[in-house]
């Protein structure tokens, strides 16, 4: 009888997500065993220890290039680079959940309100209003963005997806005071997901049909010298594809985006919008570069399409928004379409490009949403537009630095704004795509509008009787703002060290 041989694994190269995972789980035993009015504390505590230990458990691997678990997993520069940005970005993002629950009131509804259906029930049925099963949840979806950008088979890029997207569902439904709107986003966005997710798995099926194999290796061999009618690979491409442009918001799968990040609490919507992001074009850029390369003449041109349309989609209906969170939901979708700009280039100045947006975009657009979370009336933050109005006689200091952040997302120099986007841009001319370069300057023009239009909202309008107040930041508040700044400032004065960083990490193992 034949002995069954295990793969060999490199324990070390899956302790950054083997420490979120168990952490996770360990979190999920904290809300059983510890006293409620200690396990916000407790949570937040375990939850931030969590990502510092895997985010050094990733600086000591920076060395590594393997792939382990029978070729499930790749441990190469892009995956080191992208799990430290989703861990230093999903901290920042913990900081921020975690000054909204620690509110009187708190943000967050737990999940026993959203079943009860009213706040007195939900306190008799054991819930309390700072949900804290938002901590292990978000570390779950963390540990799940780690290993979906580390995938090197189709199949464990499946698995990591669902994941990271099911707590992001229930993330979704837990705000409190806009519990209807949240669970409505939540809904939307856990169908459309589901129907994306059936789309991947399909593609995989056909892949699979196409290389014999779900490796991206494997594929990649089978690219290069087809053995099977070559219907199943572009088939199955499209459907992969469609799961993954989904998640990064792409047109025309970013329906579900301006309804999810309006109806979300705020802390999830920008850890949504700065880690989902991340994960989401490091898987992309995974499969494009490393198994479909050798048929880049192909999908480039429909690819290039989405991207033209994803950047129109979101500059042009962004100009319409009259809710903050919804114009920043387009922004969202705009952005996209520049970071596939940089995806499209198909070269190493394109992935270090990528990879450098990716941590630029994430860092601004934090600080936007925590911004954004201390403009609040009676019934919660105002986010429509007709309340800012005048806030920079109310708030100048808040007002500047709200302004910077916009100007930073118009790409105006000095800021990181406009050095990711010219390294994205100079990566596609370089690759010979200087269509798609073209469309990115005219949308970035159209995109400067809403922007603006904010700027002057605040500064030159007078402030009204519905003007809402400006709360004071706490200390975690404070220090996601202070840092998002910061990054944004320094990215776009000194931006070569990262630029070095992303260029030494350009390279995938196969």
């Amino acid at each position: 009888m034949e002995q069954l041989k295990l793969p060999p694994i490199d324990y070390g190269a899956l302790l950054p997500m083997l420490i979120l995972f168990g952490a996770a789980c360990l979190g999920v035993l904290v809300e059983v065993v510890v006293p409620r009015r200690a396990r916000n504390a407790v949570q937040l505590s375990l939850a931030l220890l969590s990502v510092v230990a895997s985010l050094v458990a990733v600086v000591l691997e920076r060395g590594t290039r393997t792939i382990t678990i029978g070729g499930a997993v790749a441990v190469d520069g892009p995956t080191l680079f992208l799990q430290g940005s989703i861990l230093v970005l999903g901290g920042v993002s913990l900081m921020l959940i975690g000054e909204r629950s620690i509110e009187r009131g708190g943000v967050f509804v737990s999940q026993a309100a959203v079943t009860a259906g009213s706040q007195k029930d939900a306190q008799q049925a054991g819930g309390q209003p700072g949900a804290t099963e938002v901590y292990p949840l978000s570390v779950f979806a963390l540990g799940g963005m780690l290993l979906f950008v580390a995938a090197n088979d189709l199949l464990t890029m499946f698995v990591a997806l669902e994941v990271f997207s099911l707590p992001l569902y229930l993330l979704c439904a837990l705000a409190r005071r806009r519990r209807l709107l949240s669970q409505e986003a939540a809904l939307k966005y856990f169908l459309l997901g589901s129907y994306a997710s059936a789309f991947f798995l399909f593609g995989v099926a056909f892949i699979y049909g196409f290389a014999g194999g779900i490796q991206l290796s494997v594929v990649h061999e089978a690219v290069a010298n087809p053995q099977r009618s070559q219907v199943l690979l572009y088939v199955g491409l499209g459907m992969v594809a469609i799961g993954l442009l989904f998640k990064a918001a792409l047109a025309p799968f970013h329906v579900w985006t301006p309804d999810v990040y309006q109806g979300a609490p705020t802390p999830v919507t920008a850890f949504m919008a700065a880690c989902t992001k991340v994960a989401a074009f490091g898987a992309l850029l995974r499969v494009l570069y490393v198994a479909f390369e050798g048929v880049r003449w192909d999908f480039q041109p429909v690819l290039g399409g989405i991207a033209v349309l994803t950047m129109f989609v979101g500059a042009v209906l962004a100009v319409t928004q009259t809710d903050l969170k919804r114009l920043l939901a387009y922004s969202s979708i705009a952005n996209a379409g520049y970071l596939m700009v940089g995806v499209l280039a198909l070269n190493d100045e394109g992935l270090s490009s990528t990879m450098f947006y990716l941590v630029a975009y994430g860092f601004s657009v934090l600080a936007a949403f925590a911004i954004i979370s201390l403009v609040r009336d009676p019934d919660g933050e105002a986010t429509h537009l007709s309340k800012w109005a005048g806030i920079g006689r109310k708030s100048p200091l808040l007002a500047g630095i709200f302004t910077f952040i916009l100007l930073a997302f118009a790409g105006i120099p000095l800021t990181s704004g406009f050095t990711s986007k010219f390294a994205v841009f100079g990566a596609a001319v370089e690759g010979g795509q200087t269509w798609l370069v073209i469309f990115g300057v005219i949308t970035s023009m159209l995109l400067a509008f809403p922007y603006l239009r904010v700027v002057v909202l605040m500064w030159l309008s007078e402030p009204g009787e519905s003007t809402p107040a400006v709360s004071i930041p706490g200390f975690l508040t404070s220090a996601v703002l202070g840092l998002g700044v910061l990054v944004t400032v320094a990215l776009g004065v000194v931006p070569a060290p990262l630029i070095d960083l992303t260029r030494e990490a350009a390279q995938f193992v196969r």
